[in-house]
């Protein structure tokens, strides 16, 4: 979205008015919400050749035109699909992108469900899994293995929120003729514009921050140009394609996505300098901080930071974490993030191959919408029962 003189306006600017446009639709400002299967040709040969724009409700219709779009435009990306979950867009370009025989690298820190799906129906299916330290770095050449088809990334990482060096990755995985994905649901495009990094399908759990309300569940995955043909075949393969209420929310949700996501940056930010220094914390995993050890490495790559964290208690087991955690009033316990709520949640690293010691149990926070001065009171709460458990 641009001027004649070139100028990239504002991200504010284009989430209000990307995807869609007005004038071609009426002039109303929000794209119509298309409910569609069965769509009908003019004559039998334009039906025998395809030869209109929309063909069947899975391979698009103009409501999901506007959502795709929407994301091409912050994604710099050569196309789009949405689909019904955030896990939905990670299991998709691993369908469409291994064969049996193939072999992939996944960051150890990945999003459990991810993990699951790898070690289950990928390996049934006959591809090779490996996981790798997330500090792996340009080291990753060494892993890559004459049959290794995909790299796939998450920055920060899951729970624990470790940085990769996307670009060292990117350049070893390249050169050995491997594509790289990599989930950017913590950061969005607003933050970390994957594809700029040599990400070639950045992956997009639209249930958190594009949405944002905690009533939908969405996905995107969105391709660079060499990389798009292939994702789409497998997305109109699979038949797997987000509801039209679904996709609109979704939209709906992303004209809002910059104002939310500076006030969950802020108010995290807020709530993790000053967890810092609160009795019964032994450290604060968030990468925002100058305390965490891959600071400098988020500072180069990413321009901001989201609302979601963890903490480390100072020792103890499940027993403090239960204590920490059912004294909460404000902080819902539930799982999913980047909605208007603030939520908690204890962390399980049982599924790591690379251990990380860490001082006690470990509790994830989501920081939502409400005024800080109450979260660190709910907080500070958890922290006074946690520290009186056994």
């Amino acid at each position: 979205m641009t001027r004649d003189n070139g100028r990239i306006k504002g991200v504010n600017t284009r989430l209000a008015h990307s995807g869609h446009d007005p004038h071609g639709f009426h002039g109303f400002v929000n794209p119509p919400v298309v409910h569609a299967s069965t769509v009908l040709y003019p004559n039998a040969a334009t039906m025998a050749a395809r030869a209109q724009k929309y063909t069947y409700g899975t391979r698009g219709t103009p409501t999901t035109d506007a959502l795709c779009a929407a994301i091409d435009e912050l994604e710099g990306s050569a196309g789009t699909i949405a689909v019904p979950s955030g896990l939905a867009a990670v299991t998709i370009p691993l369908l469409g992108f291994l064969s049996a025989g193939d072999h992939i690298l996944i960051t150890d820190s990945v999003y459990h469900p991810t993990r699951h799906f790898a070690d289950t129906m990928l390996k049934r299916l006959g591809v090779e899994v490996d996981y790798y330290d997330p500090h792996v770095g340009a080291g990753i050449a060494a892993l890559i293995k004459p049959n290794t088809k995909v790299v796939l990334t998450e920055s920060p990482a899951s729970n624990t929120f470790e940085i990769q060096d996307i670009p060292a990755i990117s350049k070893a995985a390249h050169a050995a003729g491997a594509i790289v994905m990599m989930d950017n649901t913590w950061a969005t495009p607003l933050y970390f514009k994957a594809l700029d990094f040599g990400v070639d399908v950045t992956i997009h759990a639209a249930t958190k921050y594009p949405a944002g309300h905690s009533d939908v569940l969405s996905g995107t995955v969105s391709a660079n140009a060499d990389c798009w043909p292939r994702l789409r075949e497998a997305f109109f393969t699979l038949g797997c394609c987000a509801g039209p209420d679904d996709v609109y929310q979704v939209l709906r949700g992303l004209r809002t996505m910059g104002v939310r996501l500076a006030h969950h940056e802020k108010s995290a930010l807020d709530i993790a300098r000053w967890l810092e220094g609160q009795p019964g914390v032994a450290r604060v995993l968030h990468p925002g901080l100058e305390s965490h050890p891959d600071h400098e490495l988020f500072k180069r790559d990413f321009g901001g930071s989201s609302g979601i964290f963890s903490a480390v208690l100072s020792g103890g087991g499940q027993n403090k974490a239960h204590a920490f955690l059912d004294a909460l009033e404000i902080f819902g316990l539930g799982y999913s993030w980047g909605g208007f709520e603030s939520l908690a949640v204890p962390v399980n690293l049982s599924d790591r191959k690379v251990v990380t010691p860490y001082e006690g149990p470990i509790i994830r926070l989501q920081i939502g919408l409400e005024d800080v001065a109450d979260l660190k009171e709910d907080i500070a709460a958890g922290l006074q029962a946690a520290n009186a458990a056994e």
